[in-house]
């Protein structure tokens, strides 16, 4: 188990934050590892020069898994291995051996001024407050929340996990969360958290987002299914999820399809070139811009570059502007993560969503839409849930 020194405020593991002086610091690391060591040792002094020799992982990605603020696929641990040359495993390290300490392990990233823990302190307070106000009125939704006072869902799980401080919020957000827990302005807010914090209802709230038993257990199951995966060479561990891959993909009699296309098909063997590989199409609308994930029966080719799981999406609407309309079919493979200036396809609960992808001042993935208008911070999704578009066909 961890160690936990003065600077990481000499707490068991299990223990329950109940003050700022006991939250745990460092539960934006999920992934701790030793892709930052290896590569020092193997003569990379920069990170740059590292993600030059790993064009298949965009350079936000790879310097988000060297700080262990996300989760590494086996795929990618073993493109990040052979550009060390080293063995994939080589770059786990044992969340649970003695001598671990995850205050060392972080003390290159993390450098905490008093203004700092003050406010990572009242974004977890926060947390457990809207925790708190929703578990105790059941109108409250999801969706209520986004109609009624302009609260994407994204963003109500970026706010209830205290992801970033309330500093960092823009005023719409902020005026929002004011409004949900009624109070005219952030002083109030301020106070009115504080004052219901006092009352101890939030402790438990508290614990869940800020207790390091909480981060440890959840690097502990990812740590211990990558060490399988790599052992056994599998593409996936058995019962993985697939990337954004569509829920229904059952099989398509696509034989009508595949007859039309038959022409396109001889000429293709005619002159002597790889035979087109079709994928299924699947898509059909759904409100709130998402497309539903159910086949079409159609079929469209694929890129030679498309993975093998790589299917078709109609797009249905034009969400991302009258660059990509409505009548138009991507092709998504759900094993490639997107890189800026590209398409992700997001699974969410009810559907998918296509998004733009670019890179803050920040070096934060975002995603977004037009119609409707959102804005999705990509790297706070699980890259399990996100494909990139490799193709664009019109009718």
């Amino acid at each position: 188990m961890e160690k936990y020194s003065s600077r990481n405020f000499r707490e068991a593991p299990d223990s329950k934050p109940q003050d700022e002086s006991s939250i745990d610091r460092y539960r934006s690391i999920v992934f701790p590892n030793a892709v930052r060591d290896l590569r020092r040792q193997r003569g990379f002094p920069r990170l740059l020069a590292l993600s030059a020799l790993i064009p298949d992982i965009p350079y936000v990605r790879l310097s988000k898994i060297e700080r262990g603020e996300v989760v590494a696929r086996a795929d990618e641990l073993r493109r990040i291995a052979a550009a060390l040359e080293v063995a994939p495993e080589q770059l786990l390290v044992d969340v649970e051996a003695s001598d671990f300490d995850i205050a060392e392990w972080a003390a290159d990233l993390q450098d905490w001024s008093a203004r700092d823990l003050e406010e990572d302190w009242f974004a977890v307070t926060l947390a457990a407050a809207l925790r708190h106000r929703r578990e105790g009125d059941g109108s409250l939704s999801i969706a209520a929340i986004e109609r009624d006072y302009g609260i994407a869902p994204v963003i109500l799980s970026r706010l209830e996990n205290a992801y970033k401080t309330f500093d960092r919020w823009n005023a719409q957000t902020v005026r929002a969360v004011c409004a949900l827990l009624g109070v005219p302005n952030v002083q109030a807010l301020r106070t009115h958290v504080e004052r219901v914090r006092a009352s101890g209802v939030l402790d438990a709230h508290i614990a869940l987002i800020a207790s390091p038993s909480v981060r440890i257990g959840k690097t502990r199951a990812k740590v211990a299914a990558l060490r399988e995966e790599l052992a056994g060479g599998l593409p996936a561990p058995v019962g993985a999820k697939l990337a954004a891959q569509p829920r229904r993909a059952a099989p398509v009699a696509a034989s009508d399809a595949l007859s039309a296309m038959a022409p396109v098909v001889e000429a293709i063997q005619a002159s002597d070139v790889a035979m087109v590989r079709l994928v299924p199409v699947f898509g059909a609308p759904l409100l709130d811009g998402l497309i539903d994930r159910v086949p079409t029966g159609q079929v469209v080719e694929a890129p030679r570059s498309a993975g093998p799981r790589a299917y078709g999406l109609r797009v249905c609407r034009p969400t991302l502007g009258p660059g990509l309309p409505a009548h138009g079919t991507v092709v998504v493979d759900p094993d490639r993560f997107p890189s800026s200036g590209g398409i992700a396809v997001v699974r969410e609960a009810e559907g998918l969503r296509l998004l733009i992808v670019t890179v803050d001042r920040q070096g934060r993935m975002i995603g977004y839409s037009t119609h409707p208008d959102r804005e999705v911070e990509l790297d706070m999704i699980d890259p399990a849930d996100i494909g990139t578009v490799i193709g664009v066909l019109l009718d």
